[in-house]
């Protein structure tokens, strides 16, 4: 098993492929194996990720109180420097995508594009988000993972959800059976409570290819927030997937090839 040792934490992490990094991270409650069966890259690209703190099978969890953006993208650097690796593309499926905005904000001349599906955050927290996954934080932190869910699924929140985004309500009621869930159950409020970068201004520094990822009919991920990224970062590129409540597997064909056709148009296999 692939692991580094990082700040008293031992990180698993994932690397398949020869050619050029593309670190690519997953989303929260998520682990590694999220971005790696949604994206295979055929040859030229080196494929990489990581398990987040309280994901997967990175252990110990740690501190909660370093539960968030920054942490992890210091976690990300320490894996490029474990690895040998000066520069990469990075990206990122929703909390994923904010890690590599962190990073990429944090450490331009180590990143060579950005890629930043369905991205969940702004300046500031998402009301609608924090709210629901403080939730999910406070059953699973009262109640444990069976009756919390229980009482999750009999919430007005769930109900609402489930009525007008199906597939959200599963996702979020998915929360409560992912491993080893009660233990690290403070990374939800932590990292929804937290945002990649405090100040808008930031984002019209970046000067690298930026590609983004959005759908509609997902209040976890605004189309809004990837058309606001889109407007600020310099010649960034917008494309829409075919939304998770209208054809999952469409979603997923839509979301490899947009990525396929990016890293091709940037880093052509020679």
């Amino acid at each position: 098993m692939p692991v580094f040792d990082h700040d008293e934490i031992q990180i698993f992490y994932r690397d398949r492929g020869t050619g050029q990094p593309f670190i690519f991270q997953h989303g929260l409650g998520a682990d590694s194996s999220q971005p790696f069966e949604l994206f295979k890259p055929g040859p030229g690209i080196r494929q990489i990720g990581f398990d987040a703190r309280a994901h997967g099978q990175t252990r110990p969890a740690g501190d909660p109180r370093h539960f968030g953006f920054a942490t992890f993208a210091a976690d990300l650097r320490a894996l490029m420097d474990h690895l040998g690796i000066e520069r990469a593309v990075v990206g990122g499926i929703s909390m994923g995508a904010g890690i590599a905005l962190r990073f990429t904000l944090s450490h331009p001349e180590r990143v060579q594009a950005l890629v930043l599906s369905r991205p969940a955050w702004l300046d500031a927290p998402s009301p609608w988000n924090a709210r629901m996954f403080t939730l999910i934080t406070t059953l699973l932190r009262e109640h444990g993972p069976a009756l919390g869910k229980e009482r999750f699924m009999a919430s007005r929140d769930y109900t609402e959800t489930l009525a007008q985004w199906p597939d959200v309500a599963a996702s979020l009621a998915g929360q409560f059976d992912s491993p080893q869930v009660a233990e690290t159950a403070e990374k939800y409020q932590r990292i929804i409570t937290d945002c990649p970068n405090r100040d808008p201004r930031e984002w019209e520094t970046l000067g690298v290819p930026t590609l983004i990822l959005a759908n509609r009919r997902d209040p976890i991920h605004p189309f809004e927030i990837a058309q606001t990224l889109a407007a600020a970062i310099p010649g960034a590129t917008l494309r829409e997937l075919t939304p998770k409540a209208v054809n999952v597997p469409q979603h997923n064909a839509d979301t490899h090839h947009a990525i396929t056709k990016f890293l091709e148009g940037h880093f052509p296999i020679r």
